[in-house]
Order: C-alpha cells, then sequence, then structure tokens
C-alpha cells in the first residue's frame, strides 16, 4: 500500500485530471492538481459520455448528477435542397438489461462534465509547469515542488509529454478542419440535432446540436469564407450570441510509452483522436480510473502502460475509420466501450479448466453495480459451498445466490471472482486457494 508521505502532482484539470484527483481521494492518496488555464474550461468540446464512463461515474458516486443534468442523443434532422426533411439516429436507442444498466450514450456538454468532476476538487487554477525532471517540478508560480509521481493529463499539447521528449506518433491532416463553437439560435426546435448537408449531399456543412439543460446549440460546419453568423443565416437562422469557439484539425496521434520514470501520461496527452464516435474523452477518463487505484498499490504501476496502451491503440483505429466514413450513424457496439478488456494482461488470472463468456480480465458487469462501489476489492462467490475469508475494509466479500445474477457472469459450477478497485475481474478460480495466492501477489 501507499506509504509515501509525497504527493502525486496532476497536471491538467479537465476530465481526465479530475477524474483521477476524485480516485485517488477515495484511496487516500495525497495529491496537487494544478491548470494553467486561470478559470476552469469552457465550451461544450467532447460531449458523448459512453456506456462504459457512465459505469465509472456510477462507481464514482457521480451518475446520479450526470443523469440529472444531461440528456439523450437527439434524432437527426436531415435539411434537404428541395426544402424536405428526413430523420435518422446515429444509433438506435437501447434498453437497459441486467448485464449492461447503462446502454446509450448520455449527451453532456464538456464544460459541465468537469463541473461535476471538479466538485469537491482543491484545483489550483492559474498554475501551469515550466520545467520537469524525475527529481523535481518548477511551477509557473516559481515554486519548485518534488512529488512522488506526476501525471501529465494536460492535452494534446502536452508541456509534460514534450519535457520527456516522449514521440507523439501519428499523423496529422492540416486540410481535415472542422469549426466547432457554442451558439444560440432562437426559434430553432432544440427536439432534434439538425443536419444540414454539403452540396455533395455527404458531407457536412452544417449542424446545429442542442446541449441539453442549456439554451445553446453546439455548431460544427465545414470551413468557408462565410463567418458564423452568415453559415447559419444561410439556412434561414439567425445566431444571437457566439461563445466558445474552436477550429478543430484532423491530429489522430499516440505515445508509445505511457510511463518514464516517475512520471505518467493519460488522457490526450497520450492519444488524440477524430471526435467520431466519442472516444477521446471517455478513454481519457478510463486511463485515470486504471492509473488512480495503482498509485495507492505502487507495485502495480508498470500494469497502467501494459493495460492501457493497447486500449489507446485500438480505440484510437475505431474513430480514425470512423472519421473516414462519411455516414452520420455510429452504432458500432464497439463505441460503447463495454468490450474494453485487459484479458492476457500482467493482473489478469483466469484459473478455471472451463472458463464461461465472462473472463478473468472483462468488465465486471451489472447488476451488481452497488456491491462494487467503493475504493476496494471485492470476492464475489457464485453456488460456493465453502468458508469464505472475512471481508476487510479493503476487501468486500459477498456471497452471490440469485440465479439472474449468476446467468449474467455465465456460472453455473461454484467459481469465485475476485474484482479489483476498478470493476475489472482480476482473478476467476474454482479454488480459494488461487484467488488467495492472486491476492498476495498484487497487495
Amino acid at each position: 500500500m501507499f506509504t509515501e508521505s509525497k504527493f502525486t502532482l496532476i497536471v491538467g484539470a479537465g476530465p481526465t485530471g479530475l477524474t483521477l484527483a476524485r480516485v485517488l481521494q477515495r484511496h487516500g492518496v495525497p495529491f496537487r492538481i494544478v491548470e494553467q488555464s486561470p478559470v476552469p474550461p469552457e465550451g461544450s468540446r467532447g460531449k458523448g459520455i459512453q456506456p462504459r464512463t457512465q459505469e465509472v461515474l456510477d462507481d464514482l458516486g457521480l451518475l446520479p448528477a450526470f443523469l440529472e443534468t444531461g440528456g439523450d442523443y437527439p434524432e437527426l434532422l436531415i435539411h434537404l435542397p428541395d426544402g424536405g426533411t428526413m430523420t435518422q439516429r446515429m444509433d438506435e436507442q437501447h434498453d437497459p438489461t441486467p448485464a449492461v444498466p447503462y446502454p446509450n450514450m448520455l449527451m453532456q456538454p464538456q464544460w459541465r462534465t468537469a463541473e461535476l468532476l471538479a466538485s469537491g476538487v482543491p484545483v489550483e487554477y492559474g498554475v501551469g509547469v515550466t520545467s520537469l525532471s524525475q527529481e523535481s517540478v518548477t511551477l509557473s508560480t516559481g515554486e519548485t515542488v518534488t512529488p512522488r509521481y506526476v501525471v501529465g493529463c494536460d492535452g494534446g499539447r502536452s508541456t509534460v509529454r514534450k519535457a520527456l521528449d516522449v514521440p507523439f506518433e501519428g499523423e496529422s491532416f492540416p486540410t481535415e478542419q472542422l469549426i466547432i463553437a457554442d451558439v444560440r439560435v432562437p426559434g430553432l426546435s432544440r427536439d432534434n440535432w439538425h443536419i444540414w448537408p454539403g452540396a455533395d449531399q455527404r458531407s457536412l456543412r452544417l449542424g446545429l446540436c442542442p446541449l441539453p439543460g442549456t439554451d445553446v446549440f453546439q455548431l460544427t460546419a465545414s470551413p468557408s469564407s462565410q463567418s458564423i453568423g452568415e453559415l447559419v443565416e444561410s439556412v434561414g437562422l439567425t445566431v444571437t450570441d457566439i461563445g466558445w469557439t474552436s477550429l478543430y484539425r484532423a491530429n489522430i496521434r499516440m505515445v508509445s510509452r505511457y510511463r518514464v520514470g516517475n512520471v505518467f501520461l493519460a488522457g490526450d496527452a497520450a492519444h488524440v483522436h477524430s471526435p467520431a464516435g466519442g472516444q477521446g474523452l471517455n478513454t481519457g477518463i478510463q486511463d485515470a480510473y486504471n492509473l488512480g487505484w495503482k498509485l495507492a498499490y505502487e507495485e502495480l504501476l508498470d500494469t497502467y502502460e501494459a493495460e492501457r496502451l493497447p486500449v489507446a491503440a485500438d480505440v484510437l483505429g475505431i474513430s480514425t475509420r470512423l472519421h473516414r466514413q462519411a455516414s452520420v450513424r455510429r452504432d458500432d457496439p464497439a463505441l460503447r466501450q463495454l468490450g474494453v478488456n485487459y484479458r492476457g494482461g500482467p493482473l489478469s488470472a483466469e484459473r478455471r479448466e472451463s472458463p464461461g463468456s465472462v473472463q478473468a480480465g472483462d468488465r465486471a458487469p451489472g447488476p451488481i453495480l452497488d456491491l462494487l462501489r467503493g475504493p476496494h476489492w471485492t470476492l464475489l462467490a457464485f453456488h460456493w459451498p465453502g468458508d469464505l475469508p472475512a471481508a476487510t475494509p479493503d476487501r468486500h466479500v459477498h456471497r452471490i445466490t440469485d440465479p439472474a445474477v449468476a446467468a449474467v457472469y455465465d456460472v453455473a459450477e461454484p467459481t469465485l471472482f475476485l474484482v479489483r478497485p476498478d470493476n475489472y475481474i482480476g482473478c476467476a478460480a474454482s479454488t480459494l486457494d488461487d484467488i488467495t495466492d492472486y491476492f498476495v501477489k498484487v497487495k
């Protein structure tokens, strides 16, 4: 367990850095979190919260607030050149199941995602990093600090990554650009995501997506000689306010290393994606969720890169493929990130001779997320006839007798699942000795 009095320095207070801070809080790991911007981030930016990320937020006790203020993705209303319209969904709505309690993507502007994550987190705004080594970090205030670990969560232009001289490999496509802005457009229905296709009927000319809990639309458009106001006026509407604005340039890159000594990279500092499919923000949050508990079990820190780098590579491939497609549908099940797993990884021990469909390395599915919520390990005992170890504050023990839950976990014989603090199955076994041996090794 973590015994060092020195703190972890989190650089960057976007969703990745804030998630990491909250995980460290729950594990009692001291930290500081600094953010170069003098104020919290603004703008809708990445607005999709994927089903797996909702499970993370559930574990952190934040999901009710996200559900209360967010909303479902609306149906697309496509405005055709002849004045007609047609409707289309990016993905069909899915009904909750015992295995997947949150099956649909949740829309939430990124400024509010950061706001909800930041509640109770002591962010030091207006503080950046000017230099970094394995021994110390100099802050823009002139202060020099000696953290135990540093985590760069400071975005695609990461100061931390550049200081480490870690290559950011991939491609940039400077001619592929997209204007994104937060605008007010009175009189436009907020029941749909409005799309005006380009002249080829495949590209995007203009999109206006209503952001839940606001009177604002997120505008997306191909760059042109027209201003934002002129572009909106060209479809018969009027903009009364233009807020946050950004020019997105297609930049698809990732690092080959997530750790250099005592310094780690997470989120956009480690991988940048096309916005297609809503993967970037979600992958960053899950980087932090994976790393956070391991900073409380320092001997496990090498497994962060081993587990998360392959995931980022896979997700980057998905988002890049979608970036190349003209279709606006986004119904690939992989986008929900429920199938992300660490099978075969350094912390995954499948000890059964005949494992079922749920195996070591997989996310622990519902319907018992309430038993998993918190910073502890959880031992789930299905059909177990014998004694079990006593529960402790850092390892909870539950006998599962509900056949519906056993069906979700695909077990019919006496089976033990040891679930990690990040709610992935660490060990699946048929004997208690296998569980005990695993727990001793990782602890």
